[in-house]
């Protein structure tokens, strides 16, 4: 481990085989300054050390906010460890946005907020990305699929749930049509909410 100071804060670089893992508290720290300085206004009340979840499958970061003392706590994947600066500092604004004031979801406010950081600092960000356009390896594998009978659109699942067991009792969100199982399917699949 290697200790390096970065905008007046010492930031630890963990090496990963031969490549150096980010040093995301700092890039959290910069991601913040830059929706201060457009006037986005990000909370007062994020902690400042970002959460590794080696687990997450489905999603590159999250927002989580305490409701009892409304901090607010940001998490990525491991995967962007490895990634580019880029795309960690893209997941981590996305994440930052979600701290404003009636954007813990991705309606109109935080949509502008999103424009406003994509302009101003050329960031891509939207509501989901994929592991390609972050130049990431996919950790997420599908095991079963339901298809819709009418419009094709595919429903990927790791795990057996009642839709798979029973996709007769959901029809599909897109036209409505009638779901129906496909066999089982060992493959990553590329498309995550971040």
């Amino acid at each position: 481990m290697e200790q390096k100071e970065v905008a007046g804060q010492m930031c630890l670089y963990h090496h990963v085989g031969q490549k150096r893992v980010l040093p995301v508290d700092s890039l959290l720290q910069q991601v913040i300054a830059e929706a201060r300085r457009l006037g986005i206004p990000v909370s007062e009340h994020i902690l400042p050390h970002v959460l590794i979840n080696k687990r997450a499958t489905g999603r590159f970061g999250a927002c989580f906010a305490n409701k009892h003392t409304g901090v607010f706590q940001i998490e990525i994947s491991d995967v962007l460890l490895k990634a580019s600066e880029d795309a960690c500092r893209q997941t981590l604004a996305h994440e930052v946005l979600h701290t404003c004031y009636g954007c813990q979801n991705h309606k109109k406010r935080w949509n502008r907020y999103a424009e406003m950081m994509n302009e101003a600092y050329g960031y891509q960000i939207s509501r989901t990305d994929t592991p390609e356009r972050l130049g990431v390896e996919s950790k997420r594998v599908v095991r079963y699929m339901v298809a819709c009978d009418n419009c094709g659109a595919e429903i990927p699942r790791a795990r057996k749930s009642r839709v798979i067991s029973h996709p007769e009792d959901y029809r599909c969100a897109k036209c409505g049509g009638r779901l129906s199982r496909k066999e089982p399917v060992e493959k990553s699949y590329d498309k995550r909410t971040v």
